[in-house]
């Protein structure tokens, strides 16, 4: 007699099925680690706003605490002549980077990513030298 060897047809169902429902239940906790990743991403950003403000405010204090302008890198940064923290205009200027965040228009401080449904916006707030984050119903844990 002949031996065969192989899977039935019922066997490789079955697999198929358990595979199948694996895939369903995995599917939106990778989606949900996309939102967590992105908003992680714009908590960065925050944080990279907040030390650029206070490190362009460090220099205006250095510098003797007058004008307007800074040079952080070579670069010039707008000052409020009065606080000393960075105009909404020149935030980005002191920013090495932003996370593929982009500035919604040009110059005023408000940065914006989304992927997917997930909608992240980190805002400068120029009088204190903070920044604000803010996400959609979208980023939903």
């Amino acid at each position: 007699m002949k031996k065969q060897a192989g899977f039935t047809l019922v066997e490789l169902v079955v697999v198929i099925a358990v595979l199948g429902i694996l895939a369903a239940t995995a599917l939106p906790r990778f989606v949900n680690v996309q939102s967590k990743a992105l908003v992680a991403s714009g908590a960065g950003l925050q944080a990279s706003i907040r030390s650029a403000a206070n490190m362009a405010r460090a220099s205006w204090i250095a510098s003797g605490s007058t004008g307007t302008n800074v040079k952080m890198d070579g670069t010039d940064i707008t000052v409020d002549g009065t606080t000393g923290w960075p105009v909404a205009g020149s935030i980005r200027a002191a920013l090495q980077d932003t996370g593929d965040f982009s500035e919604t228009t040009a110059g005023n401080g408000i940065f914006e990513k989304t992927s997917g449904a997930c909608t992240v916006t980190v805002t400068y707030v120029p009088g204190t030298g903070n920044a604000t984050i803010a996400q959609n119903a979208g980023c939903a844990n």
